[in-house]
């Protein structure tokens, strides 16, 4: 599976449509190619508001969803700090 379907598969973007393949491929190479970087960086992207209000109908805010989702992706400090 190459890169751009697992972006898009961890991205749920065929639920949700966010980025162009030409965007993600940009996000892609922003993190040296680095798949689980990318993932973080477009899913806290994505989790910015997203309510939708068209003639009186408003859609629910997913924001908090893609955050739990870019949770799995954070990195973590494993270094120690000098003092």
């Amino acid at each position: 599976m190459n890169d751009l379907l697992v972006l898009k598969m961890e991205l749920r973007e065929e639920d949700t449509p966010f980025f162009t393949d030409e965007q993600l491929k940009y996000y892609l190479s922003k993190n040296g190619n680095d798949i689980k970087a990318t993932i973080y960086e477009c899913l806290i992207l994505k989790s910015e508001d997203t309510t939708l209000s068209i003639s009186g109908m408003n859609t629910a805010d997913t924001s908090s969803y893609f955050k739990r989702l870019a949770s799995r992706y954070r990195p973590n400090n494993s270094g120690s700090l000098g003092g």
